[in-house]
């Protein structure tokens, strides 16, 4: 591996422990002493697969705080702002109630706009230690659209081994030793990376000389289940290539469950995003449906999207994107809900076939 690569020892400069400052949110007084983690919500916590990361049953993504468009319906007028220090104060707010409320997995990606930057901010002026909140990020795709709304290209994907090295440097000197699981980001079926000796050599010494600590993957697209069964068995010199994988399944498509089953089985983490289907499960017309079915257990319908997803037995983390402290709160509120027979049933109803669910995500405009 280049000898370029280093992990620093800590995030830039030498952050104040907690006990010597208080800092204000937007809310109210934030304060924790560096000594006593927050345990989080009884049985919130477990281990990501094999990996010895310790997570939390939610996670935190940030793809919608990291800039100012994202394909998440109603994205913009939940942010109600778009200035950089606008969702920088927004992303440092969320951050702060998910800790305090028990999160303990963090999600970002390079292509993720100013998310790593935001991210970093808030693990060095909070002074959070490195072993206090796994923290994952993502490579493979670049941010293009420098904060313009109207750009006609967002991101632009590449899995080449320059654009690894590049965008590894990059995450490491912004979030350093704090820095936990590196994923591809949405590798598919046809996805160099599942056949490039190099490329995987390149991610095990990542792990292997101590810069990262698990390695994974994360999928899209109608053929989830058949990319990650090429990804699982995966080995270079008798080493398991990946250790994570993180992967699109909700109410309407859940076409990837018994995949992600034999993944957990065979020992990898397994995390789950678009829990809310890009917003489609609390704004487009299948929300009204999943309202009536909520309201019947006396709860909110991300709420009761998110449970679905919790209830899966092989289901490490599960991944919302909360723009607001607000948001957060109503998608934590899962962790207090039970599904009965009658609410399966019901939403069982709603499932979508794999081709439709993504012809119609791809048609989500940015926003």
């Amino acid at each position: 591996m280049s000898s370029a690569f280093h992990r620093p020892s800590r995030i830039d400069g030498d952050a104040p422990k907690l006990h010597e400052r208080e800092y204000r949110c937007t809310q109210d007084r934030w304060h924790h002493d560096q000594a006593r983690a927050l345990p989080g919500p009884e049985g919130m916590l477990r281990q990501l697969g094999r990996t010895g990361l310790q997570v939390s049953a939610i996670g935190v993504g940030l793809a919608a705080l990291g800039r100012p468009d994202y394909i998440t319906i109603g994205h913009r007028a939940d942010l109600a702002g778009s200035s950089v220090d606008h969702l920088r104060r927004a992303a440092l707010a969320v951050l702060d109630a998910a800790f305090a409320d028990g999160v303990r997995y963090i999600d970002a990606a390079r292509s993720y706009g100013r998310a790593e930057e935001y991210l970093a901010e808030w693990l060095r002026e909070r002074g959070v230690a490195p072993d206090a909140v796994t923290i994952g990020t993502k490579w493979g795709y670049t941010y293009t659209a420098n904060w313009q709304a109207d750009a006609n290209v967002h991101e632009v994907k590449d899995h080449s081994l320059a654009t690894l090295r590049r965008q590894v440097q990059e995450s490491m000197a912004l979030l350093g030793s704090s820095l936990d699981l590196l994923q591809a980001h949405s590798v598919t079926l046809d996805s160099a990376i599942l056949r490039n000796p190099e490329l995987l050599d390149e991610l095990i010494s990542l792990r292997s000389e101590g810069l990262v600590r698990a390695i994974g993957l994360t999928l899209t697209g109608p053929s989830q289940s058949e990319a990650l069964r090429a990804a699982m068995p995966l080995e270079r010199a008798g080493v398991r290539v990946f250790d994570t994988v993180q992967a699109t399944f909700n109410v309407l498509d859940i076409s990837c469950g018994n995949a992600l089953g034999e993944a957990h089985a065979a020992g990898m983490g397994v995390l789950v995003k678009e829990t809310l289907a890009n917003g489609r499960l609390v704004r487009d017309s299948v929300a009204a449906k999943l309202k009536v079915i909520a309201s019947q257990l006396g709860a909110g319908a991300d709420a009761l999207a998110i449970a679905f997803v919790l209830e899966q037995p092989w289901a490490d983390v599960v991944l919302v994107g909360p723009v607001t402290v607000g948001q957060l709160r109503s998608n934590l509120s899962a962790l207090d809900l039970r599904l009965d027979e009658p609410a399966r049933t019901a939403l069982a109803a709603l499932r979508e076939a794999p081709d439709d669910y993504w012809r119609r995500r791809a048609a989500l405009p940015w926003q």
